[in-house]
């Protein structure tokens, strides 16, 4: 029986992005489409689509037009489109006209602490429950522990992640790290650190890099 093909997934997101949420489910379902062709790891890196946010966030409504100069009109039509293409996939997407975006800089640091126990996926995933689904503020310490609860990870110990000033240097040092390698959207998913999908694509495309990437390699 031929052994797996290993195939390393870096996965630049933010938490707030929701085709970050869309593009790791159709990720999934590609994975499970290659069956036990391959043996994938997963690991999560920051963006921040509103780092300049304090804690209470930003209307999304307001936030669509400065950024990108969309009516509420074009807002509410975004948040139908992607709330047709996350229901397919298990997501719900609970937006309202009252829906807030936050800064996600201390969620990016409790992913960092995730990585180094396994949780990384979990946690991320427990993450985005809570902002898409339960429309909870990802900014504040008290969700985010509840948050880490959740993905079944430890409260007390993300507390003192929390407070530790190495995962802010992490999160820093990540940031800069995919800005210098042209990451000025996301999700971006880096394949064995040398080919990029950038975008929610769907499972087939996955799948078809996927197969490209094995020829490559054995080559």
């Amino acid at each position: 029986m031929t052994a797996p093909a290993q195939l390393s997934i870096d996965i630049v997101s933010d938490v707030v992005c929701p085709w970050c949420a869309i593009g790791y489910k159709q990720l999934e379902r590609a994975i499970g489409l290659m069956g036990d062709r391959v043996d994938v790891g997963v690991r999560w890196h920051p963006f921040q689509l509103a780092p300049y946010l304090d804690a209470n966030g930003q209307n999304i409504g307001d936030y669509g037009r400065e950024r990108y100069g969309a009516s509420p009109e074009q807002s509410a039509a975004n948040r139908t489109r992607i709330q047709s293409a996350g229901a397919p996939l298990g997501l719900e997407f609970n937006y309202s006209s009252d829906s807030r975006i936050y800064n996600t800089r201390k969620a990016h640091r409790l992913l960092a602490w995730a990585g180094e126990t396994g949780g990384q996926t979990a946690l991320k995933l427990a993450l985005f429950q809570a902002y898409f689904k339960d429309q909870l503020n990802i900014s504040d310490d008290d969700v985010l522990l509840n948050v880490v609860e959740a993905a079944g990870l430890d409260r007390a110990a993300a507390e003192t992640a929390l407070a530790d000033p190495r995962y802010e240097e992490q999160v820093d040092q990540e940031l800069h790290y995919w800005d210098m390698q042209n990451i000025t959207g996301v999700p971006a998913f880096i394949i064995n650190g040398k080919y990029m999908i950038p975008g929610a694509q769907d499972a087939e495309t996955f799948v078809r890099v996927f197969e490209k990437v094995l020829e490559k390699e054995a080559a």
